[in-house]
């Protein structure tokens, strides 16, 4: 179950940039469970990842290997198992995949980083993991149709792929952007269960590569949630191959940074939308804040109200609960007379109470929708933040409880 477009857009090839995909058999036969991406010589690469202290063993040795000055010329991921919760033997594994690819195409291993999503606490099927790395390497290609199986390749309980891709004209010459992502479940910033790889041919300077792409997933993996759950696995990384046009100069900075901005955001989007069992895309909007973290704290308080969520599935016009979740954010010194709540187009609160022109008959049309905004204006600043969220239905439970099974 999903909502919206299901399509996978074309994605132009980036010179350089080479995925490919094998099914190795990690936890169920007959799916691509394996992806190798191919970054060319000379390419620089970011790194953003999950703030949970029991982050897995393909984190820790990610990030140590992009910490290095040796070139990260591949990456590895593996759906199937986390390699999460698995202690020595689990980075002695993460470190031996980067050695095996490492010897099969002459690099050095800290020219590796490894990624895996997954069940948490189980060890790698390490032999049949390996025996997959050739095969992978046998498909390795830049076109659209590798771009897609790759977004294949690193599902878990997702039931499609994602792909976003923009091109962009910087002066002359045009830059394109592509990435791939997978989500649905588990799903909280920092930065939700989620991996994302993007590549662009455009030319940057490491640091305004790290600051971008900080920024970027600040305002788009990491304004998303579905069940309140960060994972132990989260990464996304951004690759610049060098080989494009330089961005340098305000204008050409502002234009790029807009364009990896509306990939990742539809990345992020798209996730939503594939979110465990969802049947509905809510778009929050805090205005009014005093902060920007303020208008966070009061959209993922109502984002995370199971009362709203199940609102939201049942397509009942309970406003009530919207406005508790709100007034229970942590707001100090909140004046409920100032703030107005909007479902759709349709005001549902002002002044501290139900706003006089509401019907339960509007109400319900607009809950009835696939996709719902609820605006909310603090009035008491200038600040805002947009939160992307899902209901929580009963194939959430469903497919949380049968997971390992």
């Amino acid at each position: 179950m999903a909502v919206g477009d299901a399509s996978f857009p074309q994605m132009p090839a980036i010179p350089g940039v080479r995925l490919g995909t094998a099914m190795a058999g990690i936890k169920k036969a007959n799916r691509r469970d394996l992806v190798v991406i191919q970054a060319p010589a000379g390419a620089r690469i970011a790194g953003v990842f999950t703030r949970n202290a029991f982050c897995a063993a393909p984190v820790t040795v990610a990030r140590e290997h992009l910490a290095t000055e040796q070139e990260a010329r591949y990456l590895v991921i593996n759906t199937g198992n986390a390699n999460a919760g698995t202690g020595d033997e689990g980075l002695r594994d993460a470190h031996a995949t980067c050695a095996e690819l490492a010897r099969l195409t002459g690099v050095a291993a800290e020219a590796v980083m490894p990624f895996s999503t997954g069940v948490i606490g189980e060890p790698l099927p390490m032999e049949r993991l390996l025996a997959g790395l050739p095969a992978a390497l046998e498909t390795l290609g830049e076109g659209s149709d590798s771009w897609h199986q790759a977004g294949e390749g690193i599902l878990t309980t997702d039931t499609r792929p994602k792909g976003a891709s923009v091109t962009l004209e910087l002066g002359d010459a045009t830059v394109t952007i592509n990435g791939i992502a997978k989500g649905s479940g588990m799903i909280q910033p920092n930065m939700a269960t989620m991996l994302g790889f993007v590549a662009t041919d455009a030319t940057l300077d490491q640091a305004l590569l790290e600051e971008l792409l900080r920024e970027t997933a600040d305002r788009s993996f990491n304004c998303i949630t579905v069940d309140g759950d960060t994972s132990t696995n989260d990464a996304c990384v951004l690759i610049s191959t060098q080989r494009g046009p330089a961005v340098v100069g305000d204008e050409a900075i502002a234009i790029f940074r807009n364009g990896l901005q509306r990939v990742m955001t539809d990345l992020a989007q798209a996730i939503i939308r594939d979110g465990e069992g969802a049947t509905k895309f809510v778009t929050l909007q805090v205005n009014g804040a005093t902060t920007r973290q303020e208008a966070l704290d009061v959209a993922f308080t109502v984002a995370h109200s199971p009362l709203v969520k199940t609102a939201l599935y049942a397509s009942d016009a309970n406003w009530g609960r919207i406005l508790a979740a709100v007034g229970r954010a942590p707001v100090t010194d909140f004046d409920v007379t100032k703030v107005t709540i909007d479902l759709g187009e349709i005001r549902l609160v002002e002044k501290g109470g139900r706003a006089p022109c509401y019907t339960e008959e509007a109400g319900s049309t607009v809950m009835a929708r696939e996709e719902i905004p609820i605006r909310i204006d603090l009035g008491r600043g200038e600040q805002s933040a947009t939160v992307w969220t899902t209901d929580l239905s009963h194939d959430y439970i469903t497919i949380n409880a049968d997971y390992r099974s």
